[in-house]
């Protein structure tokens, strides 16, 4: 990844790999970021974060009752992507913009 990147810039590595280690637990790219960090030009770091359950649980009633509902603003065949990435750079989408498969 640090190869992508602006030689002066900043990596941030979310999250942790699927099924991590016994150990590590999937953070060892994260820690390797940090001890790696201080001996390059760029900056990399780490975030992590704890899932709360109350507002997902919450979340998760209010879309049961119909109370949230995502908005689309327009859906475009897998094959119009190139549109779709168009219809984005216009800046003007109502919501979201869904390519379907």
């Amino acid at each position: 990844m640090r190869r992508l990147l602006d030689p002066a810039g900043t990596l941030v590595i979310v999250g942790s790999e699927q099924g991590g280690g016994k150990w590590l637990q999937g953070t060892d790219r994260q820690l390797r970021a940090g001890l790696l960090s201080p001996f390059t030009r760029q900056r990399l770091t780490g975030l992590m974060s704890k899932i709360a359950a109350e507002p997902l649980n919450t979340l998760r009633d209010w879309m049961a009752d119909s109370a949230v509902v995502p908005v689309v603003d327009r859906t475009f065949p897998l094959a119009d992507t190139a549109a779709a990435i168009e219809h984005l750079r216009t800046g003007h989408p109502g919501g979201k913009v869904v390519l379907t498969v």
